[in-house]
């Protein structure tokens, strides 16, 4: 009995000792080959241009959003506010912000493609719109506090484009979410039905625009974007306060009170407005959202210890599915058919493909909320494929495969914050 008790004893001292203390952890983000090659890698993509990566023509807001402050590191204060500006100029009337642009030589027509849109005010662009998704207005204003506060250029927010300030079409298209994507019943945006933060709806071969057999509903990732955007507007435009804040408070409670599933510490994937789109004896519920998770943490939705369980599933996730990282959009993955869009199969694109884009938000989370040994774990897959595949690939598939394009600058500009974050936390005393 002694002898065994001295083993476990023995055992127990030695586990303690392998657990990584915190100097050790501060030495080694301090020396990670794979944090200084992203870093470098970051940069070098982020000079070539704005567009989300070479697979693409446009400028997306969504993507825009997570590198505009990798792309001040880079880029002359006026590029990035002019960027910014083209997205103010192509605002629709009543308030709606587009969701890319793209030079107007480049906007061809085509039967079934994009309906380009065309203002006055914007002589050198075209926009359009994927109206399935409720993150552009949203993605605007987080864009813009980013810029200001790397920028320290207020005085962008009384720049007048046409007869509105700045400053007010920011409101305006918060406005727009309010009159257009309000559901009254739930106090909550509505957008289709999509697979966690993607903008392909679950009908149409395509899936990008709102049709007859739309399907609407209510999700995490879109109340979380708006909670982080009127946040950020109230903190940018103290006189916006009076009208939002309530607002911003009614939506918080009602998001965990209709989307939050209190019995399994998970966010339900979507609350119908009329009715599912999927058959009767598929439980939806069963699909943990890996990504509208995150960007519910980053909206201050969740305790320290509901991010724990948090953690712990997508873990849990990434070793039932045998995916690379905690990107993994969702787990388990919408069945084969549930989307018209071929590319939607099971671990396909958004339908449980791994997304650093997203994943690399997770990972900023953990590191604000305390927990960077695990961030500093979970980051390791997404930094050593960087290196490996040489580049910043849009997704990747179960087996670790990287797909779409390989100058994904979403994917560059959430892990470069998220190294600049690691790098804060070692050089603190």
């Amino acid at each position: 009995m002694r002898a065994t008790i001295i083993i476990l004893f023995a055992l127990g001292l030695a586990a303690c000792n392998t657990k990584t203390t915190q100097p050790d952890l501060k030495d080694q983000i301090k020396t990670n080959e794979y944090f200084t090659f992203t870093k470098e890698k970051a940069l070098d993509i982020v000079k070539t241009g704005f567009n989300a990566g070479d697979g693409y023509g446009e400028v997306w807001i969504r993507d825009y959003n997570t590198f505009i402050e990798l792309s001040a590191e880079v880029f002359p204060t006026e590029t990035l506010k002019e960027n910014l500006l083209v997205f103010f100029r192509l605002q629709r009337e009543d308030g709606n912000i587009i969701d890319g642009f793209i030079p107007r030589e480049k906007a061809v027509q085509s039967e079934g493609g994009y309906e380009y849109i065309f203002t006055d005010l914007e002589p050198n662009y075209a926009g359009h719109k994927n109206t399935v998704e409720t993150d552009h207005e949203t993605s605007l204003v987080q864009a813009v506090f980013k810029y200001v506060k790397k920028t320290g250029d207020t005085a962008f927010l009384n720049e007048k484009v046409g007869d509105k300030t700045v400053a007010e079409r920011l409101e305006w298209s918060m406005d727009f979410l309010l009159n257009h994507r309000w559901s009254e019943e739930y106090g909550l945006i509505w957008g289709a039905t999509t697979a966690d933060w993607g903008d392909v709806q679950h009908c149409h071969p395509w899936g990008v625009y709102i049709t007859d057999e739309t399907k609407y509903c209510l999700d995490i990732y879109d109340n979380a974007m708006l909670l982080i955007a009127l946040e950020n507007m109230m903190e940018l435009i103290p006189s916006t306060k009076t009208k939002w804040e309530p607002i911003y408070k009614g939506i918080a409670e009602n998001t965990m009170k209709y989307l939050w599933d209190v019995e399994n510490q998970k966010f339900i994937p979507h609350v119908y407005l009329d009715g599912s789109p999927f058959p009767d004896d598929f439980n939806e519920n069963e699909i943990y959202y890996h990504g509208g998770t995150a960007v519910a943490i980053e909206a201050g939705l969740l305790s320290k210890e509901q991010i724990k369980v948090s953690l712990n599933k997508m873990i849990e996730n990434v070793k039932a599915s045998g995916a690379g990282s905690i990107g993994l959009t969702m787990y388990p993955p919408y069945p084969e058919g549930s989307f018209e869009n071929k590319g939607m199969y099971p671990y396909g694109y958004q339908n449980g493909g791994d997304w650093t884009w997203f994943g690399g938000r997770m990972i900023q989370q953990l590191i604000k909320n305390g927990f960077v040994e695990e961030a500093y774990e979970q980051m390791y897959p997404m930094v050593k494929r960087v290196k490996d595949n040489d580049g910043f690939f849009e997704w990747y598939t179960v087996n670790n495969e990287p797909e779409g394009s390989g100058t994904f600058r979403g994917s560059a500009g959430v892990l470069y914050q998220a190294i600049l974050m690691f790098e804060d936390y070692a050089n603190t005393k």
